[in-house]
């Protein structure tokens, strides 16, 4: 039987799927020590303890949840990097 994934954000990333953090829940043993290390509060548990990125705006993809996971039953996609911008000031001779 192969591991479920709990699906959270849609974000088009390949390497870990979809969304921007990966919840396998048949690793997850519901501690919530991600919940609480969470430093944005991005993280919540639902009713059976399984944890949700409820507020993913706030999600800042740190990886202290990733971390912290005791069971590795948690996955959060790399941070895009951004190319830095040149902005020229007039021509060059």
């Amino acid at each position: 039987m192969a591991d479920q994934i709990n699906k959270i954000e849609p974000d088009g990333n390949p390497e870990i799927g979809e969304e921007k953090v990966h919840v396998f829940e048949a690793w997850c043993k519901k501690c919530g020590i991600c919940v609480a290390f969470c430093p944005t509060g991005a993280l919540t548990s639902d009713a059976n303890g399984l944890p949700l990125l409820t507020y993913p705006e706030k999600c800042t993809q740190c990886g202290m949840c990733e971390l912290r996971c005791p069971d590795f039953a948690i996955a959060v996609r790399p941070r895009e990097k951004k190319e830095p911008k040149i902005v020229t000031t007039g021509e060059s001779q």
